[in-house]
């Protein structure tokens, strides 16, 4: 069963930093994307940042593009997002999910087959 845990999600005030970890358990992420997506109450799921298994391509969603920046260590089976400048409209749910086909990150949340539990990310402002 593939299982992937997120952490480091907190409250934070507007302009500050958070860095969200994606750990995999048992090398469950090898050979595969990974994104970020978001949620907030009473919206659908929401792109944030991709990345393939060799890290040749990201992708961002437009609202985050410059303050947000995704990167992944094979060795130790986690992706990362260091969230700068954060912004109160960043306020959601925070979820890792793998990527069903090793291609260019998708942001179409039927690509992905398995994902995280979530982390609260909440910023002030």
């Amino acid at each position: 069963q593939v299982e992937l845990v997120e952490s480091g999600g907190g409250l934070v005030q507007a302009g500050e930093s958070l860095r969200l970890s994606c750990t995999a358990a048992a090398r469950t992420i090898s050979g595969f994307g990974v994104s970020w997506f978001r949620r907030t109450p009473g919206k659908e799921r929401e792109f944030v940042a991709g990345i393939t298994w060799n890290t040749v391509h990201t992708d961002y969603a437009d609202s985050v593009k410059g303050r947000f920046t995704i990167s992944r260590n094979n060795l130790k089976n986690t992706v990362n997002l260091q969230m700068n400048n954060l912004k109160p409209e960043d306020t959601a749910v925070y979820y890792c999910a793998r990527q069903i086909h090793n291609t260019r990150p998708a942001r179409e949340v039927d690509e992905y087959d398995f994902w995280g539990q979530g982390t609260q990310v909440t910023v002030s402002s």
